[in-house]
């Protein structure tokens, strides 16, 4: 027989013997693998006597692991916190809990199955259960950073603008309360921005930036706004305006906007915005009458304001107005009488977030000057007014200068030269006389320029200059709104990269070590 019909027959009959070993058998079933296996928690489990309103836990598995995103769904916590992100990487998975009060315990409990691993035929994760609770905050305030620490270690800081703060303006114009559905995404876009993302927040965070103003325009949201339709223009009665309890949706989108930049572990400050300034909904004005007719109201709204963010930690500053002017709608100096209608303001403001109690009690707290000037009779007329704890106020001014090179005008300056160096210079070195001098830490809530009209690397300048110079007197300064505009903060990505560049670099060649 040939060699190769001999090796033909003996593979036949190989063939032959598997069929009929394998005839009528099912192959066995492979042996289903352990589930991934919980190594251990940071912080963990039990942890108790935390401070802050959030925590994040870190999950570590004996293998790598997934979490999809339908199973993230699934974990949850209890005691009316919730669970505002979850992460899964390597061996970790991270789940971040919000809303935290004090004196409490709670669980943190990610279901059966949530978490895969990459092996086949593993079996179901089981169920984990992690349980933290709460301390009551020390009512000691020397336990709370001071203003004056706090301006410090705040570090560049940066204005949500044209967002929260986004409102029809015009008695005679209410178009957003007549043309659209009220909701919140509605104000939010009013004025051309898109809505405010934890993923913008980030941004500026991982840049360097370390303190973002979030502006809330509110009176749309409080009591009932009747407005007549005429035409193509709606119409608001203020005479028929009652109430004052706050929109609870609205309430609720500020305070999540507001953890976006808190989870980021940044300092965040909430005011009171477009309520104030010249357009003819500005129901506060530094009037006597007109303190004496709205301050129910005021109080009223800080009230429900401080009682919604009380359990937030110090990272949170209130600020109790943005713009304040007199009935002439006069900036930069009215009158004497208007700044002392400005301090009964700011009285009013932390007479009823101190009252409010628990991390109210000492929470460092912003007061703006009349029109948030800072001219020196305006910065001589301002008084901290009196308060239950010591060193929790902080002053704060906006500018825009020079007046020139900052707005468009019928001669507008474009070059950021000596003359506007000194001028800036000369304006930070009266708020380190009339307010650091004296021992009242100061932040510039606004400062920048209009930027259609300016090359960036003038812009910048401008920028710097503030930064550096605002530095020697450990002056926070907030840059309003472009560094991130528009469809950039959908992205998100720089608008203005040469000024965001400047900023930071001022600040690090400044800074006191």
């Amino acid at each position: 027989m040939a060699p190769t019909k001999y090796f033909s027959l003996i593979a036949c009959l190989a063939g032959c013997i598997l069929c009929f070993c394998c005839c009528g058998h099912d192959d066995p079933e492979p042996e289903e693998l352990d589930a991934p296996a919980l190594l251990g928690t940071t912080p963990e489990n039990g942890v108790s006597d935390l401070l802050d309103y959030s925590l994040s836990v870190v999950f570590t598995f004996d293998q790598n692991i997934k979490c999809p995103a339908e199973a993230q769904k699934g974990i949850s916590v209890d005691g009316g916190a919730s669970v505002s992100k979850v992460d899964c990487y390597g061996t970790d998975l991270t789940v971040s809990v919000t809303g935290l009060k004090r004196g409490s315990s709670y669980t943190l409990t990610i279901p059966a199955g949530a978490v895969e691993g990459y092996r086949k035929n593993q079996k179901p994760s089981q169920a984990i259960s992690f349980k933290f609770s709460t301390k009551y905050s020390d009512p000691v305030p020397e336990h709370w950073e001071s203003a004056a620490t706090a301006v410090l270690n705040m570090g560049p800081g940066w204005n949500l603008g044209n967002t929260l703060d986004s409102n029809s303006g015009d008695v005679n114009n209410m178009w957003i309360e007549a043309f659209t559905g009220r909701t919140t995404t509605d104000y939010e876009t009013a004025w051309g921005q898109p809505v405010a993302t934890r993923d913008l927040i980030h941004m500026f965070k991982e840049a360097g930036f370390g303190a973002i103003r979030v502006p809330v325009t509110w009176y749309p949201h409080i009591g009932k706004v009747t407005v007549t339709v005429k035409g193509d223009k709606g119409y608001w009665d203020m005479s028929t305006w009652t109430g004052a309890d706050v929109d609870p949706v609205w309430m609720a989108r500020v305070k999540e906007v507001v953890g976006y930049v808190i989870d980021e572990g940044m300092y965040c400050i909430l005011n009171i915005h477009h309520d104030t300034g010249t357009a003819s909904t500005a129901w506060l004005r530094a009037d006597k009458t007109v303190h004496d007719r709205v301050k129910g109201r005021y109080c009223e709204l800080w009230r429900q304001i401080a009682t919604e963010f009380e359990t937030f930690g110090e990272k949170l500053l209130f600020e109790s107005f943005n713009e304040m002017l007199d009935n002439n709608g006069t900036w930069n100096y009215a009158s004497a009488a208007a700044d002392d209608v400005i301090n009964e303001y700011n009285a009013d403001f932390v007479a009823t977030v101190r009252a409010t109690g628990g991390n109210n009690a000492q929470r460092n707290l912003v007061l703006n000057t009349y029109a948030a000037s800072t001219e020196q009779k305006v910065l001589e007329d301002f008084r901290l007014p009196e308060d239950t704890v010591e060193g929790h106020l902080i002053a704060e001014v906006h500018s825009y200068a020079p007046y020139l090179f900052a707005f468009n005008t019928d001669y507008p300056k474009k070059v950021f030269d000596d003359s506007c160096d000194r001028e800036v210079r000369g304006i930070v070195d009266r708020l380190g006389q009339f307010l650091v001098g004296k021992g009242i830490p100061c932040i510039i809530g606004e400062y920048g320029a209009d930027t259609s009209e300016r090359e960036e690397t003038e812009l910048a300048k401008q920028a710097a200059c503030y930064v550096s110079q605002a530095a020697k007197y450990n002056i926070a300064c907030f840059y309003w709104m472009s560094l991130s505009d528009r469809e950039d903060r959908s992205v998100p990505r720089w608008t203005k990269p040469l000024i965001k560049d400047a900023i930071l670099k001022a600040y690090r060649d400044n800074k006191a070590d």
